[in-house]
């Protein structure tokens, strides 16, 4: 009896360890309770050994594809090896209307991965009919429509050719190289055939599991060490990224107190950087001026570097490149310059001067004296020979709010100043314009100031400004770093690029 089946082809199912195999029948053994299949398949991949041998223990299932009948074994040979080089795909026996065997391909359930044909493989792979029944084009057109109908299809019918041709190929109709070529791409998209889509779904588990992922990363990394290449890192690692205005290279730590004065400071100021700046006594502020001008830092270039820095705040204030341009010179902006007879008041002077070079109407008041000091004197030929004017009575001051009003009226020392009836009018006068104040270099006791200020600007280091001083700005007169520490301050510059830079409260 099991002789009878040598020769058919069966489908053996050896569990999740060993696979699925296909082949032919080619020995039973009884005895030894053994069969062999001839040119096998392992998994719908075509094995490499002719012949593979299986025990009884070693099957689960076993499955008959197909029995083999008189004359059908070179056929059934071919069809084997057609058949078998789709995954899953073999074939099965079913009785067809005139009793012959008539095969058809089925796609049969396996636990490996699949993989799924390709519609150019699929397009040509029609319905395979046994060699006992002869294909006529009216029996393919009479099949084809069968199908059609039964799974509720639509499909466009193809002519068959003659039967000199192979009775599975098909053949666009020809109606020019144009239609020739829509119907061969309308048949490669819409010409699969009904029985080629798979009953079982694709198993994406099994495939993803085939893909080892940190497998593939590790193997990633190790070429870009040897190539020298820079890692890209785990998907999980975010490159690091830097600002425009920030350092990528390790530096030392920053050191934000680079200012230290003799006696504990009143009060400190920060700048934009973070920097630390102590403020001085008037005491210590005084000797460093005048040992500063010992060392050549004279007078006469304290006031032009002080006139230059509080020139270009002021230019700033008024607007910088937007106002002062060509094309705005309907827009001249007008400043009130306030000066005192003293060192403070030549310093506001010297600033008046720098800002009518630079086409800004200025209007300088100072009181009249029968002696004033030499500073102020050249300060004031100077300014002579620019655009500005000058007044000395607060009758000549403009009745209309102007841009900018700078307060160089304060000094230090000459308090008796303050009780003049020409000071108390510049006050009344400015705090009623309502323009905007900058002070320059003010005094340290608020009552002694009569104009609150919206900006000040101090010279070298701070002194202990109040409230009234408004928002405190310092700028850099050229005192040298050793001129500080013979005073005993241990100064590193806090300006960086700038020569006018904003202090901040702590």
């Amino acid at each position: 009896m099991a002789t009878d089946w040598l020769g058919s082809i069966v489908s053996i199912n050896c569990g999740e360890s060993l696979g699925v195999y296909q082949g032919r029948v080619s020995a039973v053994d009884q005895v030894s309770q053994t069969i062999s299949l001839t040119r096998p398949f392992h998994n719908g991949v075509k094995c490499l050994v002719p012949e593979v041998t299986f025990r009884a223990g070693d099957i689960t299932e076993l499955k008959i594809l197909e029995i083999p009948g008189p004359g059908d074994s070179r056929q059934c040979g071919d069809l084997q090896q057609t058949e078998m080089g789709i995954p899953g795909v073999g074939c099965q026996v079913g009785p067809s209307q005139n009793g012959t065997g008539k095969v058809l391909k089925k796609p049969i359930s396996s636990s490996a991965p699949q993989n799924i044909p390709r519609r150019t493989d699929m397009k040509n792979q029609d319905i395979i009919i046994s060699p006992q029944q002869q294909c006529s084009k009216s029996y393919m057109d009479r099949h084809v429509e069968t199908l059609t109908q039964s799974k509720g299809f639509r499909r466009r019918h193809n002519s068959w050719s003659s039967s000199s041709r192979h009775p599975n190929q098909v053949t666009p109709k020809k109606s020019g190289l144009k239609n020739g070529q829509m119907k061969s791409k309308d048949d490669e998209c819409f010409g699969d055939d009904i029985d080629e889509i798979p009953d079982t779904d694709f198993d994406f588990e099994g495939n993803l599991a085939l893909f080892d992922k940190a497998a593939v990363f590790e193997e990633i990394e190790t070429y870009e060490r040897r190539s020298g290449t820079r890692s890209r890192g785990t998907p999980n690692e975010k490159p690091a990224r830097y600002r425009h205005d920030e350092n990528i290279l390790e530096s030392e730590p920053i050191v934000y107190r680079r200012i230290v004065v003799p006696q504990n400071a009143n009060k400190e100021f920060c700048t934009d950087s973070g920097l630390v700046v102590p403020s001085v006594s008037y005491e210590l502020h005084k000797k460093l001026l005048s040992v500063a001008e010992k060392h050549g830092l004279t007078l006469e270039r304290r006031l032009e570097m002080t006139g230059v820095c509080a020139s270009q705040m002021a230019l700033s204030l008024l607007g910088g490149p937007n106002r002062l341009n060509p094309k705005n010179v309907h827009q001249r902006p007008t400043v009130a310059l306030l000066c005192g007879p003293h060192v403070k008041g030549a310093q506001g002077i010297s600033c008046g001067r720098h800002l009518s070079n630079h086409d800004v109407h200025v209007i300088l008041f100072l009181p009249n004296f029968v002696k004033m000091l030499e500073s102020v004197t050249n300060e004031l030929n100077l300014f002579s020979k620019t655009q500005g004017q000058q007044v000395s009575s607060v009758k000549d001051l403009p009745d209309t709010p102007v841009d900018l009003v700078i307060n160089c009226l304060d000094c230090h020392e000459n308090a008796f100043l303050r009780d003049q009836p020409w000071y108390k009018a510049v006050v009344d006068w400015a705090n009623q314009n309502r323009a905007p104040v900058l002070s320059i270099d003010p005094p340290i006791n608020e009552m002694e100031q009569g104009i609150d200020a919206k900006w000040s600007l101090a010279l070298g280091l701070p002194l202990p400004l109040g409230e009234r001083a408004g928002r405190v700005y310092l700028c850099d007169i050229g005192i040298p770093q050793k001129v500080f520490q013979e005073v005993g301050i241990n100064y590193h510059s806090p300006f960086g690029c700038k020569f006018v830079i904003p202090l901040h409260s702590t």
